[in-house]
């Protein structure tokens, strides 16, 4: 072998580089996947070759004018705000989402938003056959007029269907399933995505052709999954929530073309998913307000701002160490508050087991929900309920402390129009009146005199 070539040996699933050849993959922990390669020591910057620069392709930026980019309109106000006003022609949109939470429902739903174009439409699939979903669209009494089912997963065959077609909207579902012949591993592994992506997203550019791709992420992020790719692709959207509820989020998380600070909640029917009408108490069930342990709180989204109902049961320890369980909420968080109210608060605490619930299944992270959650821990102690009016919001101190929150005029603007009667805040300032009560405390003894 010649001494100006070095052998290295490269996983064919992940990438992963290694000096010495072994029958595991330290990164992704796959067997029988480093094989050897040969790479030379003459790199460009060693060798004495030149490039010359053509001066052509600098651009003066403030001779650019703003580019106005064309939008499929979908006439669904929750999707359209989180695709910034449409989809652009020609973008490439990944959405992104556990297995079953109904990526392949909203993509059929996009479709059906857009048959009045009466322009062809192409659903590519390598999960599922024709006879499937045809079996969905009937559930979603989607009656197709323009829409072209392709089954394929080999990605020169994919863009080259996209070209004759030239469809106004294309899906491919998943990114997992799909593989090209230039790259020598299976189909699903990061080699394999970034070329379909790339080769999807050429298309895509040159075609003026919007498309999206699914993908699954699993629990654990694992590196297959769709976080390999979202440098790559135009929108990247998130839809969330739990399986065994109605209600759907889809988050964006990267916009070319629009704010990621907007959400939109989507309800799983057995139509398929339907805008919910009233998105600020969509997570607010009224039903069981005014009970021990009950309280009202809001958390912000994006630029919105969404109700939920915090409950708390408090029951004292039968055997061992006291419990700590959560549903919706942070564990580590609740323990923090739980210290807190021990200490601060002097509520004994240490033989008492704490269970945790955000009614709807949503996963709250802000801590704008902290002084619920302790008032509700409090109610459920005491067996004091909270008067349903009331909307507690604040973040809770090591100290006891009671810390402003963001945003706080627009949550409390939004508990005004809900017909709330009193609003529990931190001490910060506002800039103008209100109707509703508003109740200002410092820390968290002045909440159990309120």
């Amino acid at each position: 072998m010649s001494t100006n070539n070095k052998t290295i040996f490269t996983c064919s699933k992940c990438n992963a580089q290694f000096p010495k050849w072994s029958g595991q993959c330290f990164e992704c922990q796959a067997w029988g996947t480093i094989k050897e390669d040969v790479t030379s020591k003459d790199t460009p910057r060693n060798s004495q070759l030149t490039t010359h620069f053509d001066k052509k392709n600098l651009i003066d930026i403030n001779t650019v004018s703003n580019e106005h980019f064309d939008r499929l309109k979908l006439n669904l106000n929750e999707i359209d705000n989180v695709f910034g006003g449409g989809i652009v022609k020609g973008s490439i949109t990944l959405i992104g989402g556990e297995p079953g939470i109904g990526k392949s429902t909203l993509s059929l739903q996009l479709f059906k938003q857009l048959e009045d174009n009466k322009a062809p439409l192409l659903y590519v699939s390598g999960e599922e056959s024709a006879s499937q979903i045809k079996l969905r669209m009937d559930r979603l009494e989607y009656k197709a007029k323009n829409l072209k089912f392709l089954a394929q997963t080999n990605i020169e065959q994919i863009c080259a269907g996209i070209i004759e077609v030239k469809p106004t909207l294309a899906i491919i579902d998943s990114i997992q399933t799909v593989y090209s012949n230039q790259v020598e591993t299976e189909a699903g592994n990061v080699s394999q995505i970034r070329a379909c992506t790339v080769k999807l997203m050429q298309t895509a550019k040159e075609n003026n052709i919007p498309i999206i791709i699914t993908g699954h992420v699993t629990k654990d992020g694992t590196v297959g999954g769709p976080k390999t790719l979202e440098h790559l692709v135009d929108t990247v959207l998130y839809l969330e929530g739990d399986k065994l509820h109605g209600y759907r989020i889809l988050r964006s998380t990267k916009n070319r073309f629009g704010s990621t600070n907007e959400v939109g909640i989507l309800e799983m029917t057995s139509k398929g998913l339907l805008e919910v009408e009233d998105p600020s108490k969509a997570f607010l069930d009224s039903d069981t307000l005014n009970t021990a342990g009950s309280v009202v709180s809001c958390f912000a989204e994006g630029n919105r701002v969404f109700f939920c109902e915090v409950q708390a049961l408090v029951s004292p320890t039968i055997f061992g160490y006291p419990q700590r369980k959560t549903a919706g909420y942070d564990l580590n968080r609740l323990q923090m508050i739980s210290a807190v109210l021990l200490k601060r608060a002097r509520l004994n605490l240490t033989n008492q087991d704490i269970h945790l619930n955000i009614v709807g299944g949503f996963k709250i992270k802000e801590p704008a929900i902290d002084l619920a959650v302790a008032l509700s821990i409090f109610s459920a102690l005491k067996d004091k309920p909270i008067p349903k009016n009331t909307i507690v919001i604040g973040e809770l101190g090591l100290g006891g402390e009671i810390r402003p929150v963001t945003n706080i005029e627009k949550r409390i603007n939004e508990a005004e129009k809900l017909g709330f009667n009193q609003v529990i805040i931190p001490n910060q300032k506002l800039n103008k009146q209100y109707k509703i009560k508003i109740t200002k405390i410092k820390e968290i003894n002045e909440i159990m005199k309120v």
